[in-house]
């Protein structure tokens, strides 16, 4: 009889232990649920993806908007990640925890738009393939236990940034698998969510060759300009954001390079640089030829005497710009200047 006495009150506790984490479960959804439900309360009606994309992204035409709505991004993207933890962790007893049928459907639905929408978002933004090395097991629960829509293999496409999924498949492609893939937004918003795109590849890549890049941000500012108000409006301005991917992709040089600098990229770069340089003691050589000249034997030091490993290390830094020193007649400001652009290039 104490045996029985023993084994009853065992499984009283193992209830009230159960009963107690799915309580705690219960809570952390309810919460996490909340939480995303107050984080979206500003976002202007209709409330479609469309408004979601520009309250989390701000205008386009603002160079400053994505940096300013970053830190919003980030609370949104880890919000959606809470909630769908939250859910996975009790999805399989939502009776069990007091859910009606008509409840578990709305945290259902919630949980298919809030997924949806951090994937729009993450697009529109260019920050598809920044974030996704961070949420590893947040391509397996969305997996689980969202619908997952059979259109959706996109195969090596999902792990290209739009710009590259542009010119490898071309823009109309690359719009309806990647940016428009529900196909809900306006021509504006799929314009929008381009011109951010393309800010975000000149951003992070501005330090590898300046001067390109600025001429690449005014060629992105005549874009932002065009209309695109007609069928016809919109398909030129398709066009030109097409061009203008390619140009960043290929880096066209221009047709007055000196010849001796064909098939050096790096030397191109710096090159064309020089005369941008912040100088006190340096002078930066008028004559093309000459300057072609500094910009090979800036090259070739580089390639000759950069111990191995040297990026990010200050000893090996150091050394680096000790031999570029006295090739700007021992100028600080130009040499560091350029050493920049140099341990930006990935062929050194």
């Amino acid at each position: 009889m104490g045996r029985a006495a023993q084994e009853a009150g065992r499984l009283r506790l193992s209830a009230a232990h159960h009963t107690h984490h799915e309580k705690q479960r219960q809570a952390r959804l309810d919460a996490a649920r909340e939480a995303l439900h107050y984080l979206c309360a500003p976002v202007p009606p209709p409330r479609e993806v469309e408004q979601f994309l520009r309250y989390f992204c701000g205008d386009a035409a603002d160079p400053n908007a994505l940096t300013e709505t970053e830190a919003l991004r980030i609370s949104f993207y880890k919000s959606v990640a809470s909630f769908v933890r939250a859910y996975a962790a009790i999805a399989q007893n939502l009776d069990d925890a007091g859910y009606s049928p008509s409840e578990q459907n709305d945290i259902q639905r919630d949980v298919d738009f809030y997924s949806d929408l951090r994937a729009a978002i993450k697009k529109h933004s260019g920050e598809e393939l920044d974030i996704k090395p961070y949420e590893a097991d947040m391509r397996h629960l969305l997996n689980t236990y969202i619908q997952a829509d059979p259109a959706q293999a996109l195969g090596a496409l999902s792990n290209v940034s739009l710009t590259q999924a542009i010119i490898e498949t071309g823009i109309h492609d690359a719009i309806a698998k990647q940016l428009n893939e529900k196909g809900k937004l306006s021509k504006n918003a799929v314009a929008e969510g381009i011109i951010n795109n393309i800010r975000k590849t000149i951003i992070r890549d501005q330090l590898t060759d300046p001067r390109f890049y600025d001429e690449m941000s005014k060629l992105l500012e005549d874009l932002i300009q065009q209309s695109r108000d007609s069928a016809k409006a919109y398909e030129d301005f398709l066009k030109k954001a097409k061009d203008l991917v390619r140009k960043m992709a290929t880096r066209e040089a221009g047709p007055d390079l000196p010849g001796s600098l064909s098939g050096n990229r790096e030397a191109v770069v710096i090159y064309n640089n020089l005369p941008d340089l912040p100088v006190t003691a340096f002078v930066v050589p008028a004559n093309e030829s000459e300057r072609a000249d500094l910009a090979l034997e800036i090259d070739r030091t580089v390639r000759e005497h950069a111990p191995a490993g040297w990026k990010g290390d200050p000893v090996r830094e150091r050394e680096v710009k000790n031999v570029l020193f006295p090739l700007f007649n021992r100028d600080r400001d130009a040499t560091l200047a350029m050493f920049e652009i140099i341990k930006n290039q990935s062929g050194y």
